[in-house]
This record gives C-alpha cells, sequence and structure tokens, in this order.
C-alpha cells in the first residue's frame, strides 16, 4: 500500500537521522552514499549549467567581437593617418621654400573586410564586402594598414570587386618620396611585384627609395604608400633602367582595408575631389600614361 511505504520511508529517515546525530561512524557512510549519488546529482543539474555556461559563453563572445571590431577599426584609422607622415615629411622641406601652401584635409573613409579572391591565377583581384548601399563608387582607392591595395573596378549593391596594384593591368602614377622624381608603377602579374616603367637610366632613384602615390591622374590622393624599390638594373646602352618594387601592402594577409573618398570640391571650375589642387594638363598627361581601368560588372 502506498501510505504502508511512506511511513516504512519516513520511520527509516528517523531513524537515519537518529543514527546520524548520535553514532561517528556514520559520518563514513554519509561519505559513500554522497559518492554513490554524485552521479545522479551531475546528471541532474547538467541541463542547467549547459544553458548558464552558454549564455556566458555567448555573452563574453559577443563583447569580445563587438570590441576587436571596435580595435580594428581604431587601428586601420590610426594607420591611414600615420602613413601619410614619411610623405610629408618629406614634402615639408621642399615646401619651406614657398610661400604658401595648400592645407591638408582628412581624407574620409569606411572599412570593409575581404570575402573572397579570385581563383583565376593571372588576376590579382578581390571581393569586398562593401557595396553601392555604402557609397562606394569605381575607381574608388582601397588601402589596407601597410599601404595602397588597388582601386574599385565594379560595385555592386552589397560587395565590390578591387583590382590589385599586382594585377599587370593595372598601373599608377608615383613619386620618390625622397626625391619627388614621378613614374609610373605597373604589377608585373606574375608574383607579388610591381615595375617601374620608362625610368631614365640617369634617373636618381635608389634600392629602398620609398614610392608614394603622387595624386596625378586625380584616381588617388598624393602621399600615400605604395612600394619600396627592391631591385635597379642599369644596362649598358639601354636608355631606360629595369626597377622593380615591392608593394608594402599585405595583399595576401590583410582582411580589412580602408575604402577612401575624395574630398569635397573646392574649385568653381566643376574639378573636385584630389583633381581640384593639381593642374589640368598634367592631370590629363597622367591620365594618359597611367590609363584609367575599365569598368566591370560586378558577379
Amino acid at each position: 500500500m502506498p501510505w504502508g511505504r511512506m511511513l516504512v520511508c519516513a520511520i527509516l529517515a528517523i531513524a537515519l537521522m537518529f543514527a546520524d546525530l548520535r553514532f561517528s561512524r556514520m559520518d563514513s557512510v554519509r561519505a559513500q552514499l554522497s559518492t554513490l549519488v554524485a552521479p545522479v546529482q551531475w546528471a541532474v543539474s547538467l541541463p542547467s549549467d549547459v544553458l548558464n555556461w552558454g549564455a556566458l559563453v555567448l555573452s563574453d563572445q559577443r563583447e569580445l567581437v563587438a570590441e576587436n571590431r571596435r580595435l580594428r577599426e581604431q587601428v586601420l584609422s590610426l594607420s591611414h593617418r600615420v602613413q601619410r607622415m614619411a610623405s610629408l615629411t618629406a614634402e615639408n622641406v621642399r615646401l619651406r621654400e614657398l610661400l604658401s601652401a595648400s592645407q591638408q584635409h582628412d581624407i574620409p573613409f569606411i572599412t570593409g573586410e575581404l570575402l573572397s579572391l579570385d581563383p583565376d591565377p593571372f588576376t590579382h583581384r578581390m571581393v569586398l564586402d562593401r557595396g553601392r548601399r555604402n557609397g562606394v563608387f569605381v575607381g574608388q582607392p582601397v588601402m589596407d594598414a601597410s599601404g595602397l591595395v588597388g582601386q574599385v573596378t565594379a560595385v555592386s549593391a552589397y560587395s565590390s570587386r578591387v583590382l590589385l596594384v599586382t594585377d599587370a593591368s593595372h598601373a599608377l602614377p608615383v613619386q620618390v618620396n625622397r626625391n619627388g622624381l614621378r613614374f609610373v608603377a605597373q604589377g608585373a602579374g606574375r608574383d607579388q611585384r610591381l615595375n617601374v616603367r620608362h625610368v631614365p637610366d640617369t634617373a636618381d632613384i635608389r634600392e629602398n627609395d620609398l614610392l608614394v602615390t603622387s595624386g596625378l591622374a586625380g584616381r588617388f590622393p598624393p602621399g600615400f604608400p605604395v612600394a619600396r624599390v627592391e631591385q635597379v638594373v642599369h644596362d649598358p646602352g639601354e636608355p631606360f633602367a629595369r626597377v622593380k618594387a615591392n608593394p608594402l601592402a599585405k595583399l595576401q594577409r590583410s582582411r580589412h582595408f580602408l575604402l577612401l573618398f575624395p574630398p569635397e570640391p573646392r574649385n568653381a571650375d566643376g574639378r573636385g575631389g584630389w583633381e581640384a589642387t593639381l593642374d589640368p594638363v598634367a592631370v590629363e598627361m597622367a591620365r594618359q600614361v597611367a590609363g584609367d581601368v575599365e569598368p566591370e560588372e560586378a558577379p
């Protein structure tokens, strides 16, 4: 009978409590019983422990992800500002001889993350997670924390395709940061290297020289690091030297990038952005030398 069983259990419980109170040997019995019951207690508390642990992990993970994102954007922003210091230091030496110089303006930007790389070994392109809805446009410069990466060649609503500076079809006007000599750097295509085109054999360019954007052609802002000269070869009897440079951007390792926006137009003749401070004849000549990249449709 249920009542009889309950009565027997109650009597046993009272007897055990009395024995536990009066006899010291019950301590060892209690310890053994606790050992036997421990797995049951662990199994009963397991669901609540798992839920509490999961909630704590997700909460900490969200906070860490948010903090990591903020720190990455802060590092990119600071690197964006520091990259111009080498160019500005050399430029200030030249500008001291001038009566006045145009004021440097902060360049607005947004951050983007790598989505995919082009599997074709003969092309150097990548896709970022920023598109038309973020204000991205064809021809927009792209940088990482170390230097110039390339430019946007196609834009969709939520992504954009970027042509890297090492692609054989990419060329941009650069200048030697040490003395201001201007040349055109073109991607080698086969490896992570740039070829500096049409360098006179007598030009003052040396190994380890820093190449920065010259700002000509209005496509890239002036003064941003592009590459460092690796090799200068002078062939006897040849009018031009063969110059090879290594890009400063970590093209094979970076996952986060800066997409730069031109500043507001400042001239009344319709020219704006980086072209506003350039001579129109020089802009046209640089465009003819470097060439503009033909836009293509984004996948």
